[in-house]
């Protein structure tokens, strides 16, 4: 179907309840001027409804747009990301993009919370708990802030335990430029295993139990070392 053929169509009153009955202009000006103005990526099927071309059409007339912003050497791009296509800034002038968004403020994530947002994308679903157990440190203050980024989002509960879940979100994916979680890099090895991380818990529970002394209680005098005479202890 051609573009012209589209107009006929929407004249005789055959246009798909799942269209929109606007106006129709040609197709490439009309995908660029929508995805100019969206805030999140739209796929094939939702700007075919917008512009009200077919989405074979529409499908094809992205990538065409994709090449040919290309082969001009624009400094954007149009890109398929977590399912759905939006402009962005070529990797080429990020610094220029970098500069002029952070006009000096520190807008990156700190180094605990990429850590936080690593074990939480290879981890996924898991619970806050879990995340503080991998790292080793109370994640509460960081988990509220990538939520508040909207890089993680709540993925129900646990059935055992009711622990609410967190996994990442189609934003995270977003930024970072993959489509699902299955195409992030091979990382997953690198991080420790649940079961033998429960097992060094248990030893190290088990170890400070010995160091209290019997029956939870504080170590006897003669347990304890007794301290250089002349020096300081800590208050």
């Amino acid at each position: 179907m051609t573009e012209t053929d589209t107009v006929d169509t929407v004249a005789g009153g055959d246009l798909s309840d799942e269209q929109l009955a606007v106006p129709v202009a040609e197709l490439r000006p009309s995908l660029e001027a929508v995805l100019m103005v969206t805030d999140q990526p739209l796929d094939d099927v939702s700007l075919a409804t917008a512009v009200g071309y077919p989405a074979e059409e529409v499908s094809a007339a992205l990538h065409e747009l994709a090449a040919d912003y290309t082969a001009q050497g624009r400094g954007f791009e149009l890109r398929n990301v977590a399912g759905g296509w939006r402009f962005y800034s070529r990797d080429e002038y990020a610094a220029v993009v970098e500069a002029f968004v952070l006009e000096g403020q520190q807008a990156r994530l700190t180094h605990a919370a990429l850590e936080t947002l690593a074990v939480v994308a290879y981890k996924q679903p898991v619970s806050r708990a879990r995340v503080s157990a991998i790292r080793g440190v109370n994640v509460d203050g960081v988990m509220r802030t990538l939520i508040s980024r909207g890089l993680v989002e709540e993925a129900g509960q646990d059935g055992e335990t009711g622990a609410n879940l967190f996994r990442t979100t189609n934003y995270f994916l977003e930024r970072i430029g993959v489509g699902s979680v299955e195409d992030l890099p091979e990382l997953a090895p690198y991080l420790p295993d649940l079961d033998d991380l429960e097992d060094e818990l248990a030893e190290m529970a088990a170890t400070e139990s010995v160091h209290e002394g019997p029956a939870g209680g504080h170590a006897t005098a003669d347990e304890v070392a007794p301290e250089p005479a002349g020096e300081p202890t800590e208050s």
